[in-house]
Formats: structure tokens, sequence, C-alpha cells
């Protein structure tokens, strides 16, 4: 949390002689919170303020001010359409890499944008999680590859995982990605888009590659995990959520 973050928003009596962290709070003016989980936990409780109508909010990790409406929390201003909720994030030669805790009720739909290279000849795979577990089973996905004058398609039912991304050549090869992935938080089909963007064996020789899929089992999810199955992989990552209102 930040230097102004605060966990709770005391309510005050008559003559209390506030603390140093109680005036910190006051000082900040609209109350700030980590995330929308320390907000919600802020208010009702043993000397808190009862959350009312026309309380203001600020969250560090969307950089978001709101106001509750008497029901729910509003944006204040123009929200934006895409909201980042993590930052990029470096990984370097590993065989895969987690990322826990992104998916929430805030938003509906994700995008992930993703670069990187590979220590051999490999292709990413991903998978679901939710409590830091992977969902292996229910897999579902069509592939189709643009490579030079040729177009292959095929499609793979009940996998273990799903593949994002078509090969990558080491070593001098590069490959980029953007992941659509809707609905993983809400206990229903998540669905997949894919377009990968590569090289074969140099940056002259480009070609690309769709994926399109599903996760059919009805379970809520709040990470994912990608992973190559022989060698490493280097590169960088960023997840943002579509916003759900104007």
């Amino acid at each position: 949390m930040g230097a102004n973050a605060q966990t709770s928003v005391p309510s005050f009596a008559d003559g209390q002689v506030l603390t140093g962290q109680q005036q910190t709070e006051i000082n900040t003016g609209i109350p700030v919170f980590a995330t929308s989980v320390e907000r919600d936990a802020a208010f009702g409780g043993t000397g808190e303020k009862v959350l009312a109508e026309g309380q203001y909010a600020y969250l560090e990790d969307t950089n978001a001010t709101q106001v509750y409406d008497g029901s729910t929390w509003q944006s204040v201003g123009i929200a934006p359409g895409l909201v980042c909720v993590k930052a990029e994030t470096a990984f370097s030669a590993v065989a895969s890499f987690t990322v826990d805790n992104v998916f929430t009720s805030d938003y509906t739909n994700y995008l992930m944008l993703m670069t990187w290279t590979v220590s051999i000849a490999s292709q990413p795979t991903t998978v679901l999680r939710v409590g830091g577990v992977d969902a292996t089973s229910n897999y579902n996905y069509q592939r189709g590859i643009a490579q030079s004058t040729s177009i292959s398609n095929d499609r793979y039912a009940n996998q273990s995982s799903i593949l994002c991304a078509s090969f990558t050549y080491a070593p001098s090869s590069f490959s980029a990605m953007t992941l659509t992935i809707y609905q993983p938080q809400l206990a229903t089909t998540t669905f997949f888009n894919a377009f990968n963007a590569a090289t074969d064996t140099a940056l002259t020789v480009p070609y690309n590659a769709n994926f399109s899929g599903n996760h059919n089992a009805a379970t809520a999810y709040d990470g994912i995990k990608f992973a190559v199955p022989t060698g490493t992989f280097t590169g960088t990552y960023a997840i943002y959520g579509y916003s759900k209102t104007v």
C-alpha cells in the first residue's frame, strides 16, 4: 500500500484525542485504499463511519476516484475503456509464470499483451487458476496458422491446457500476442481469443496464428498461468480490464 492508503474510515466522538495515524487519514482528504476489498471493509465496523451516499474513495490499484450513490460505487469523471489491473511485468528464463488474484468482479472481460523469446523452439500454453491451483481439463480450441502462402487449421477438444501462440523459433525469433479472456471470474464458461504475431526463424519471415476456444467448466477463476513445454521463455506482459461503465 502507498503512504496515504488506509484500511478504515474512522468516526470520531466529541473531545476525542486523535492518534497520529488518524490525523494522517484526515489530512488525505478523500480516503485512499489499496483495492476495492480494503475500501469495502473500511466502513461500518467499530469506530468506523457508516457508508452513506456521497462518500468518496480513491483506489490505488486502478487509479480510480469513486463516489457511493447510496447503493453502489460509481466512477468519477470519464472512465477509461481499459484499466490496467496488472502492471507491465518482466519474466526471464522461466518455464512458466503465474498471475494470481487478477480476475475480480470489477471487470467481466480482460485483455493481455505479451511479448517473448524462447531458449528453444516452443509454444506457450495457458491454464486458468483459482486459489493458486491450476485447472487442467475441459479446454477446447481451434487454431489457424498463416505461414507464407499456406494456411492450416486444426481443432482440439478436452485438453489439459489451451494453446495461446504458435511456435516461436530460437534463438533469433520474437513473438507478440494479444489475448482476450471473457468472463473468467464468473461461474460459467470462459472464452479465449488470441492473435499471435511471430517470426519463422528470422524477423524477415513473419507469420501469424489465431486461437479461439473455451474452458467449459462452470467455475469462477482468479488467476492464469503460462508455460512452455520445453526450454524457457523471456519477455514481458500486462493485463487490462475492460470497463463495464462509461
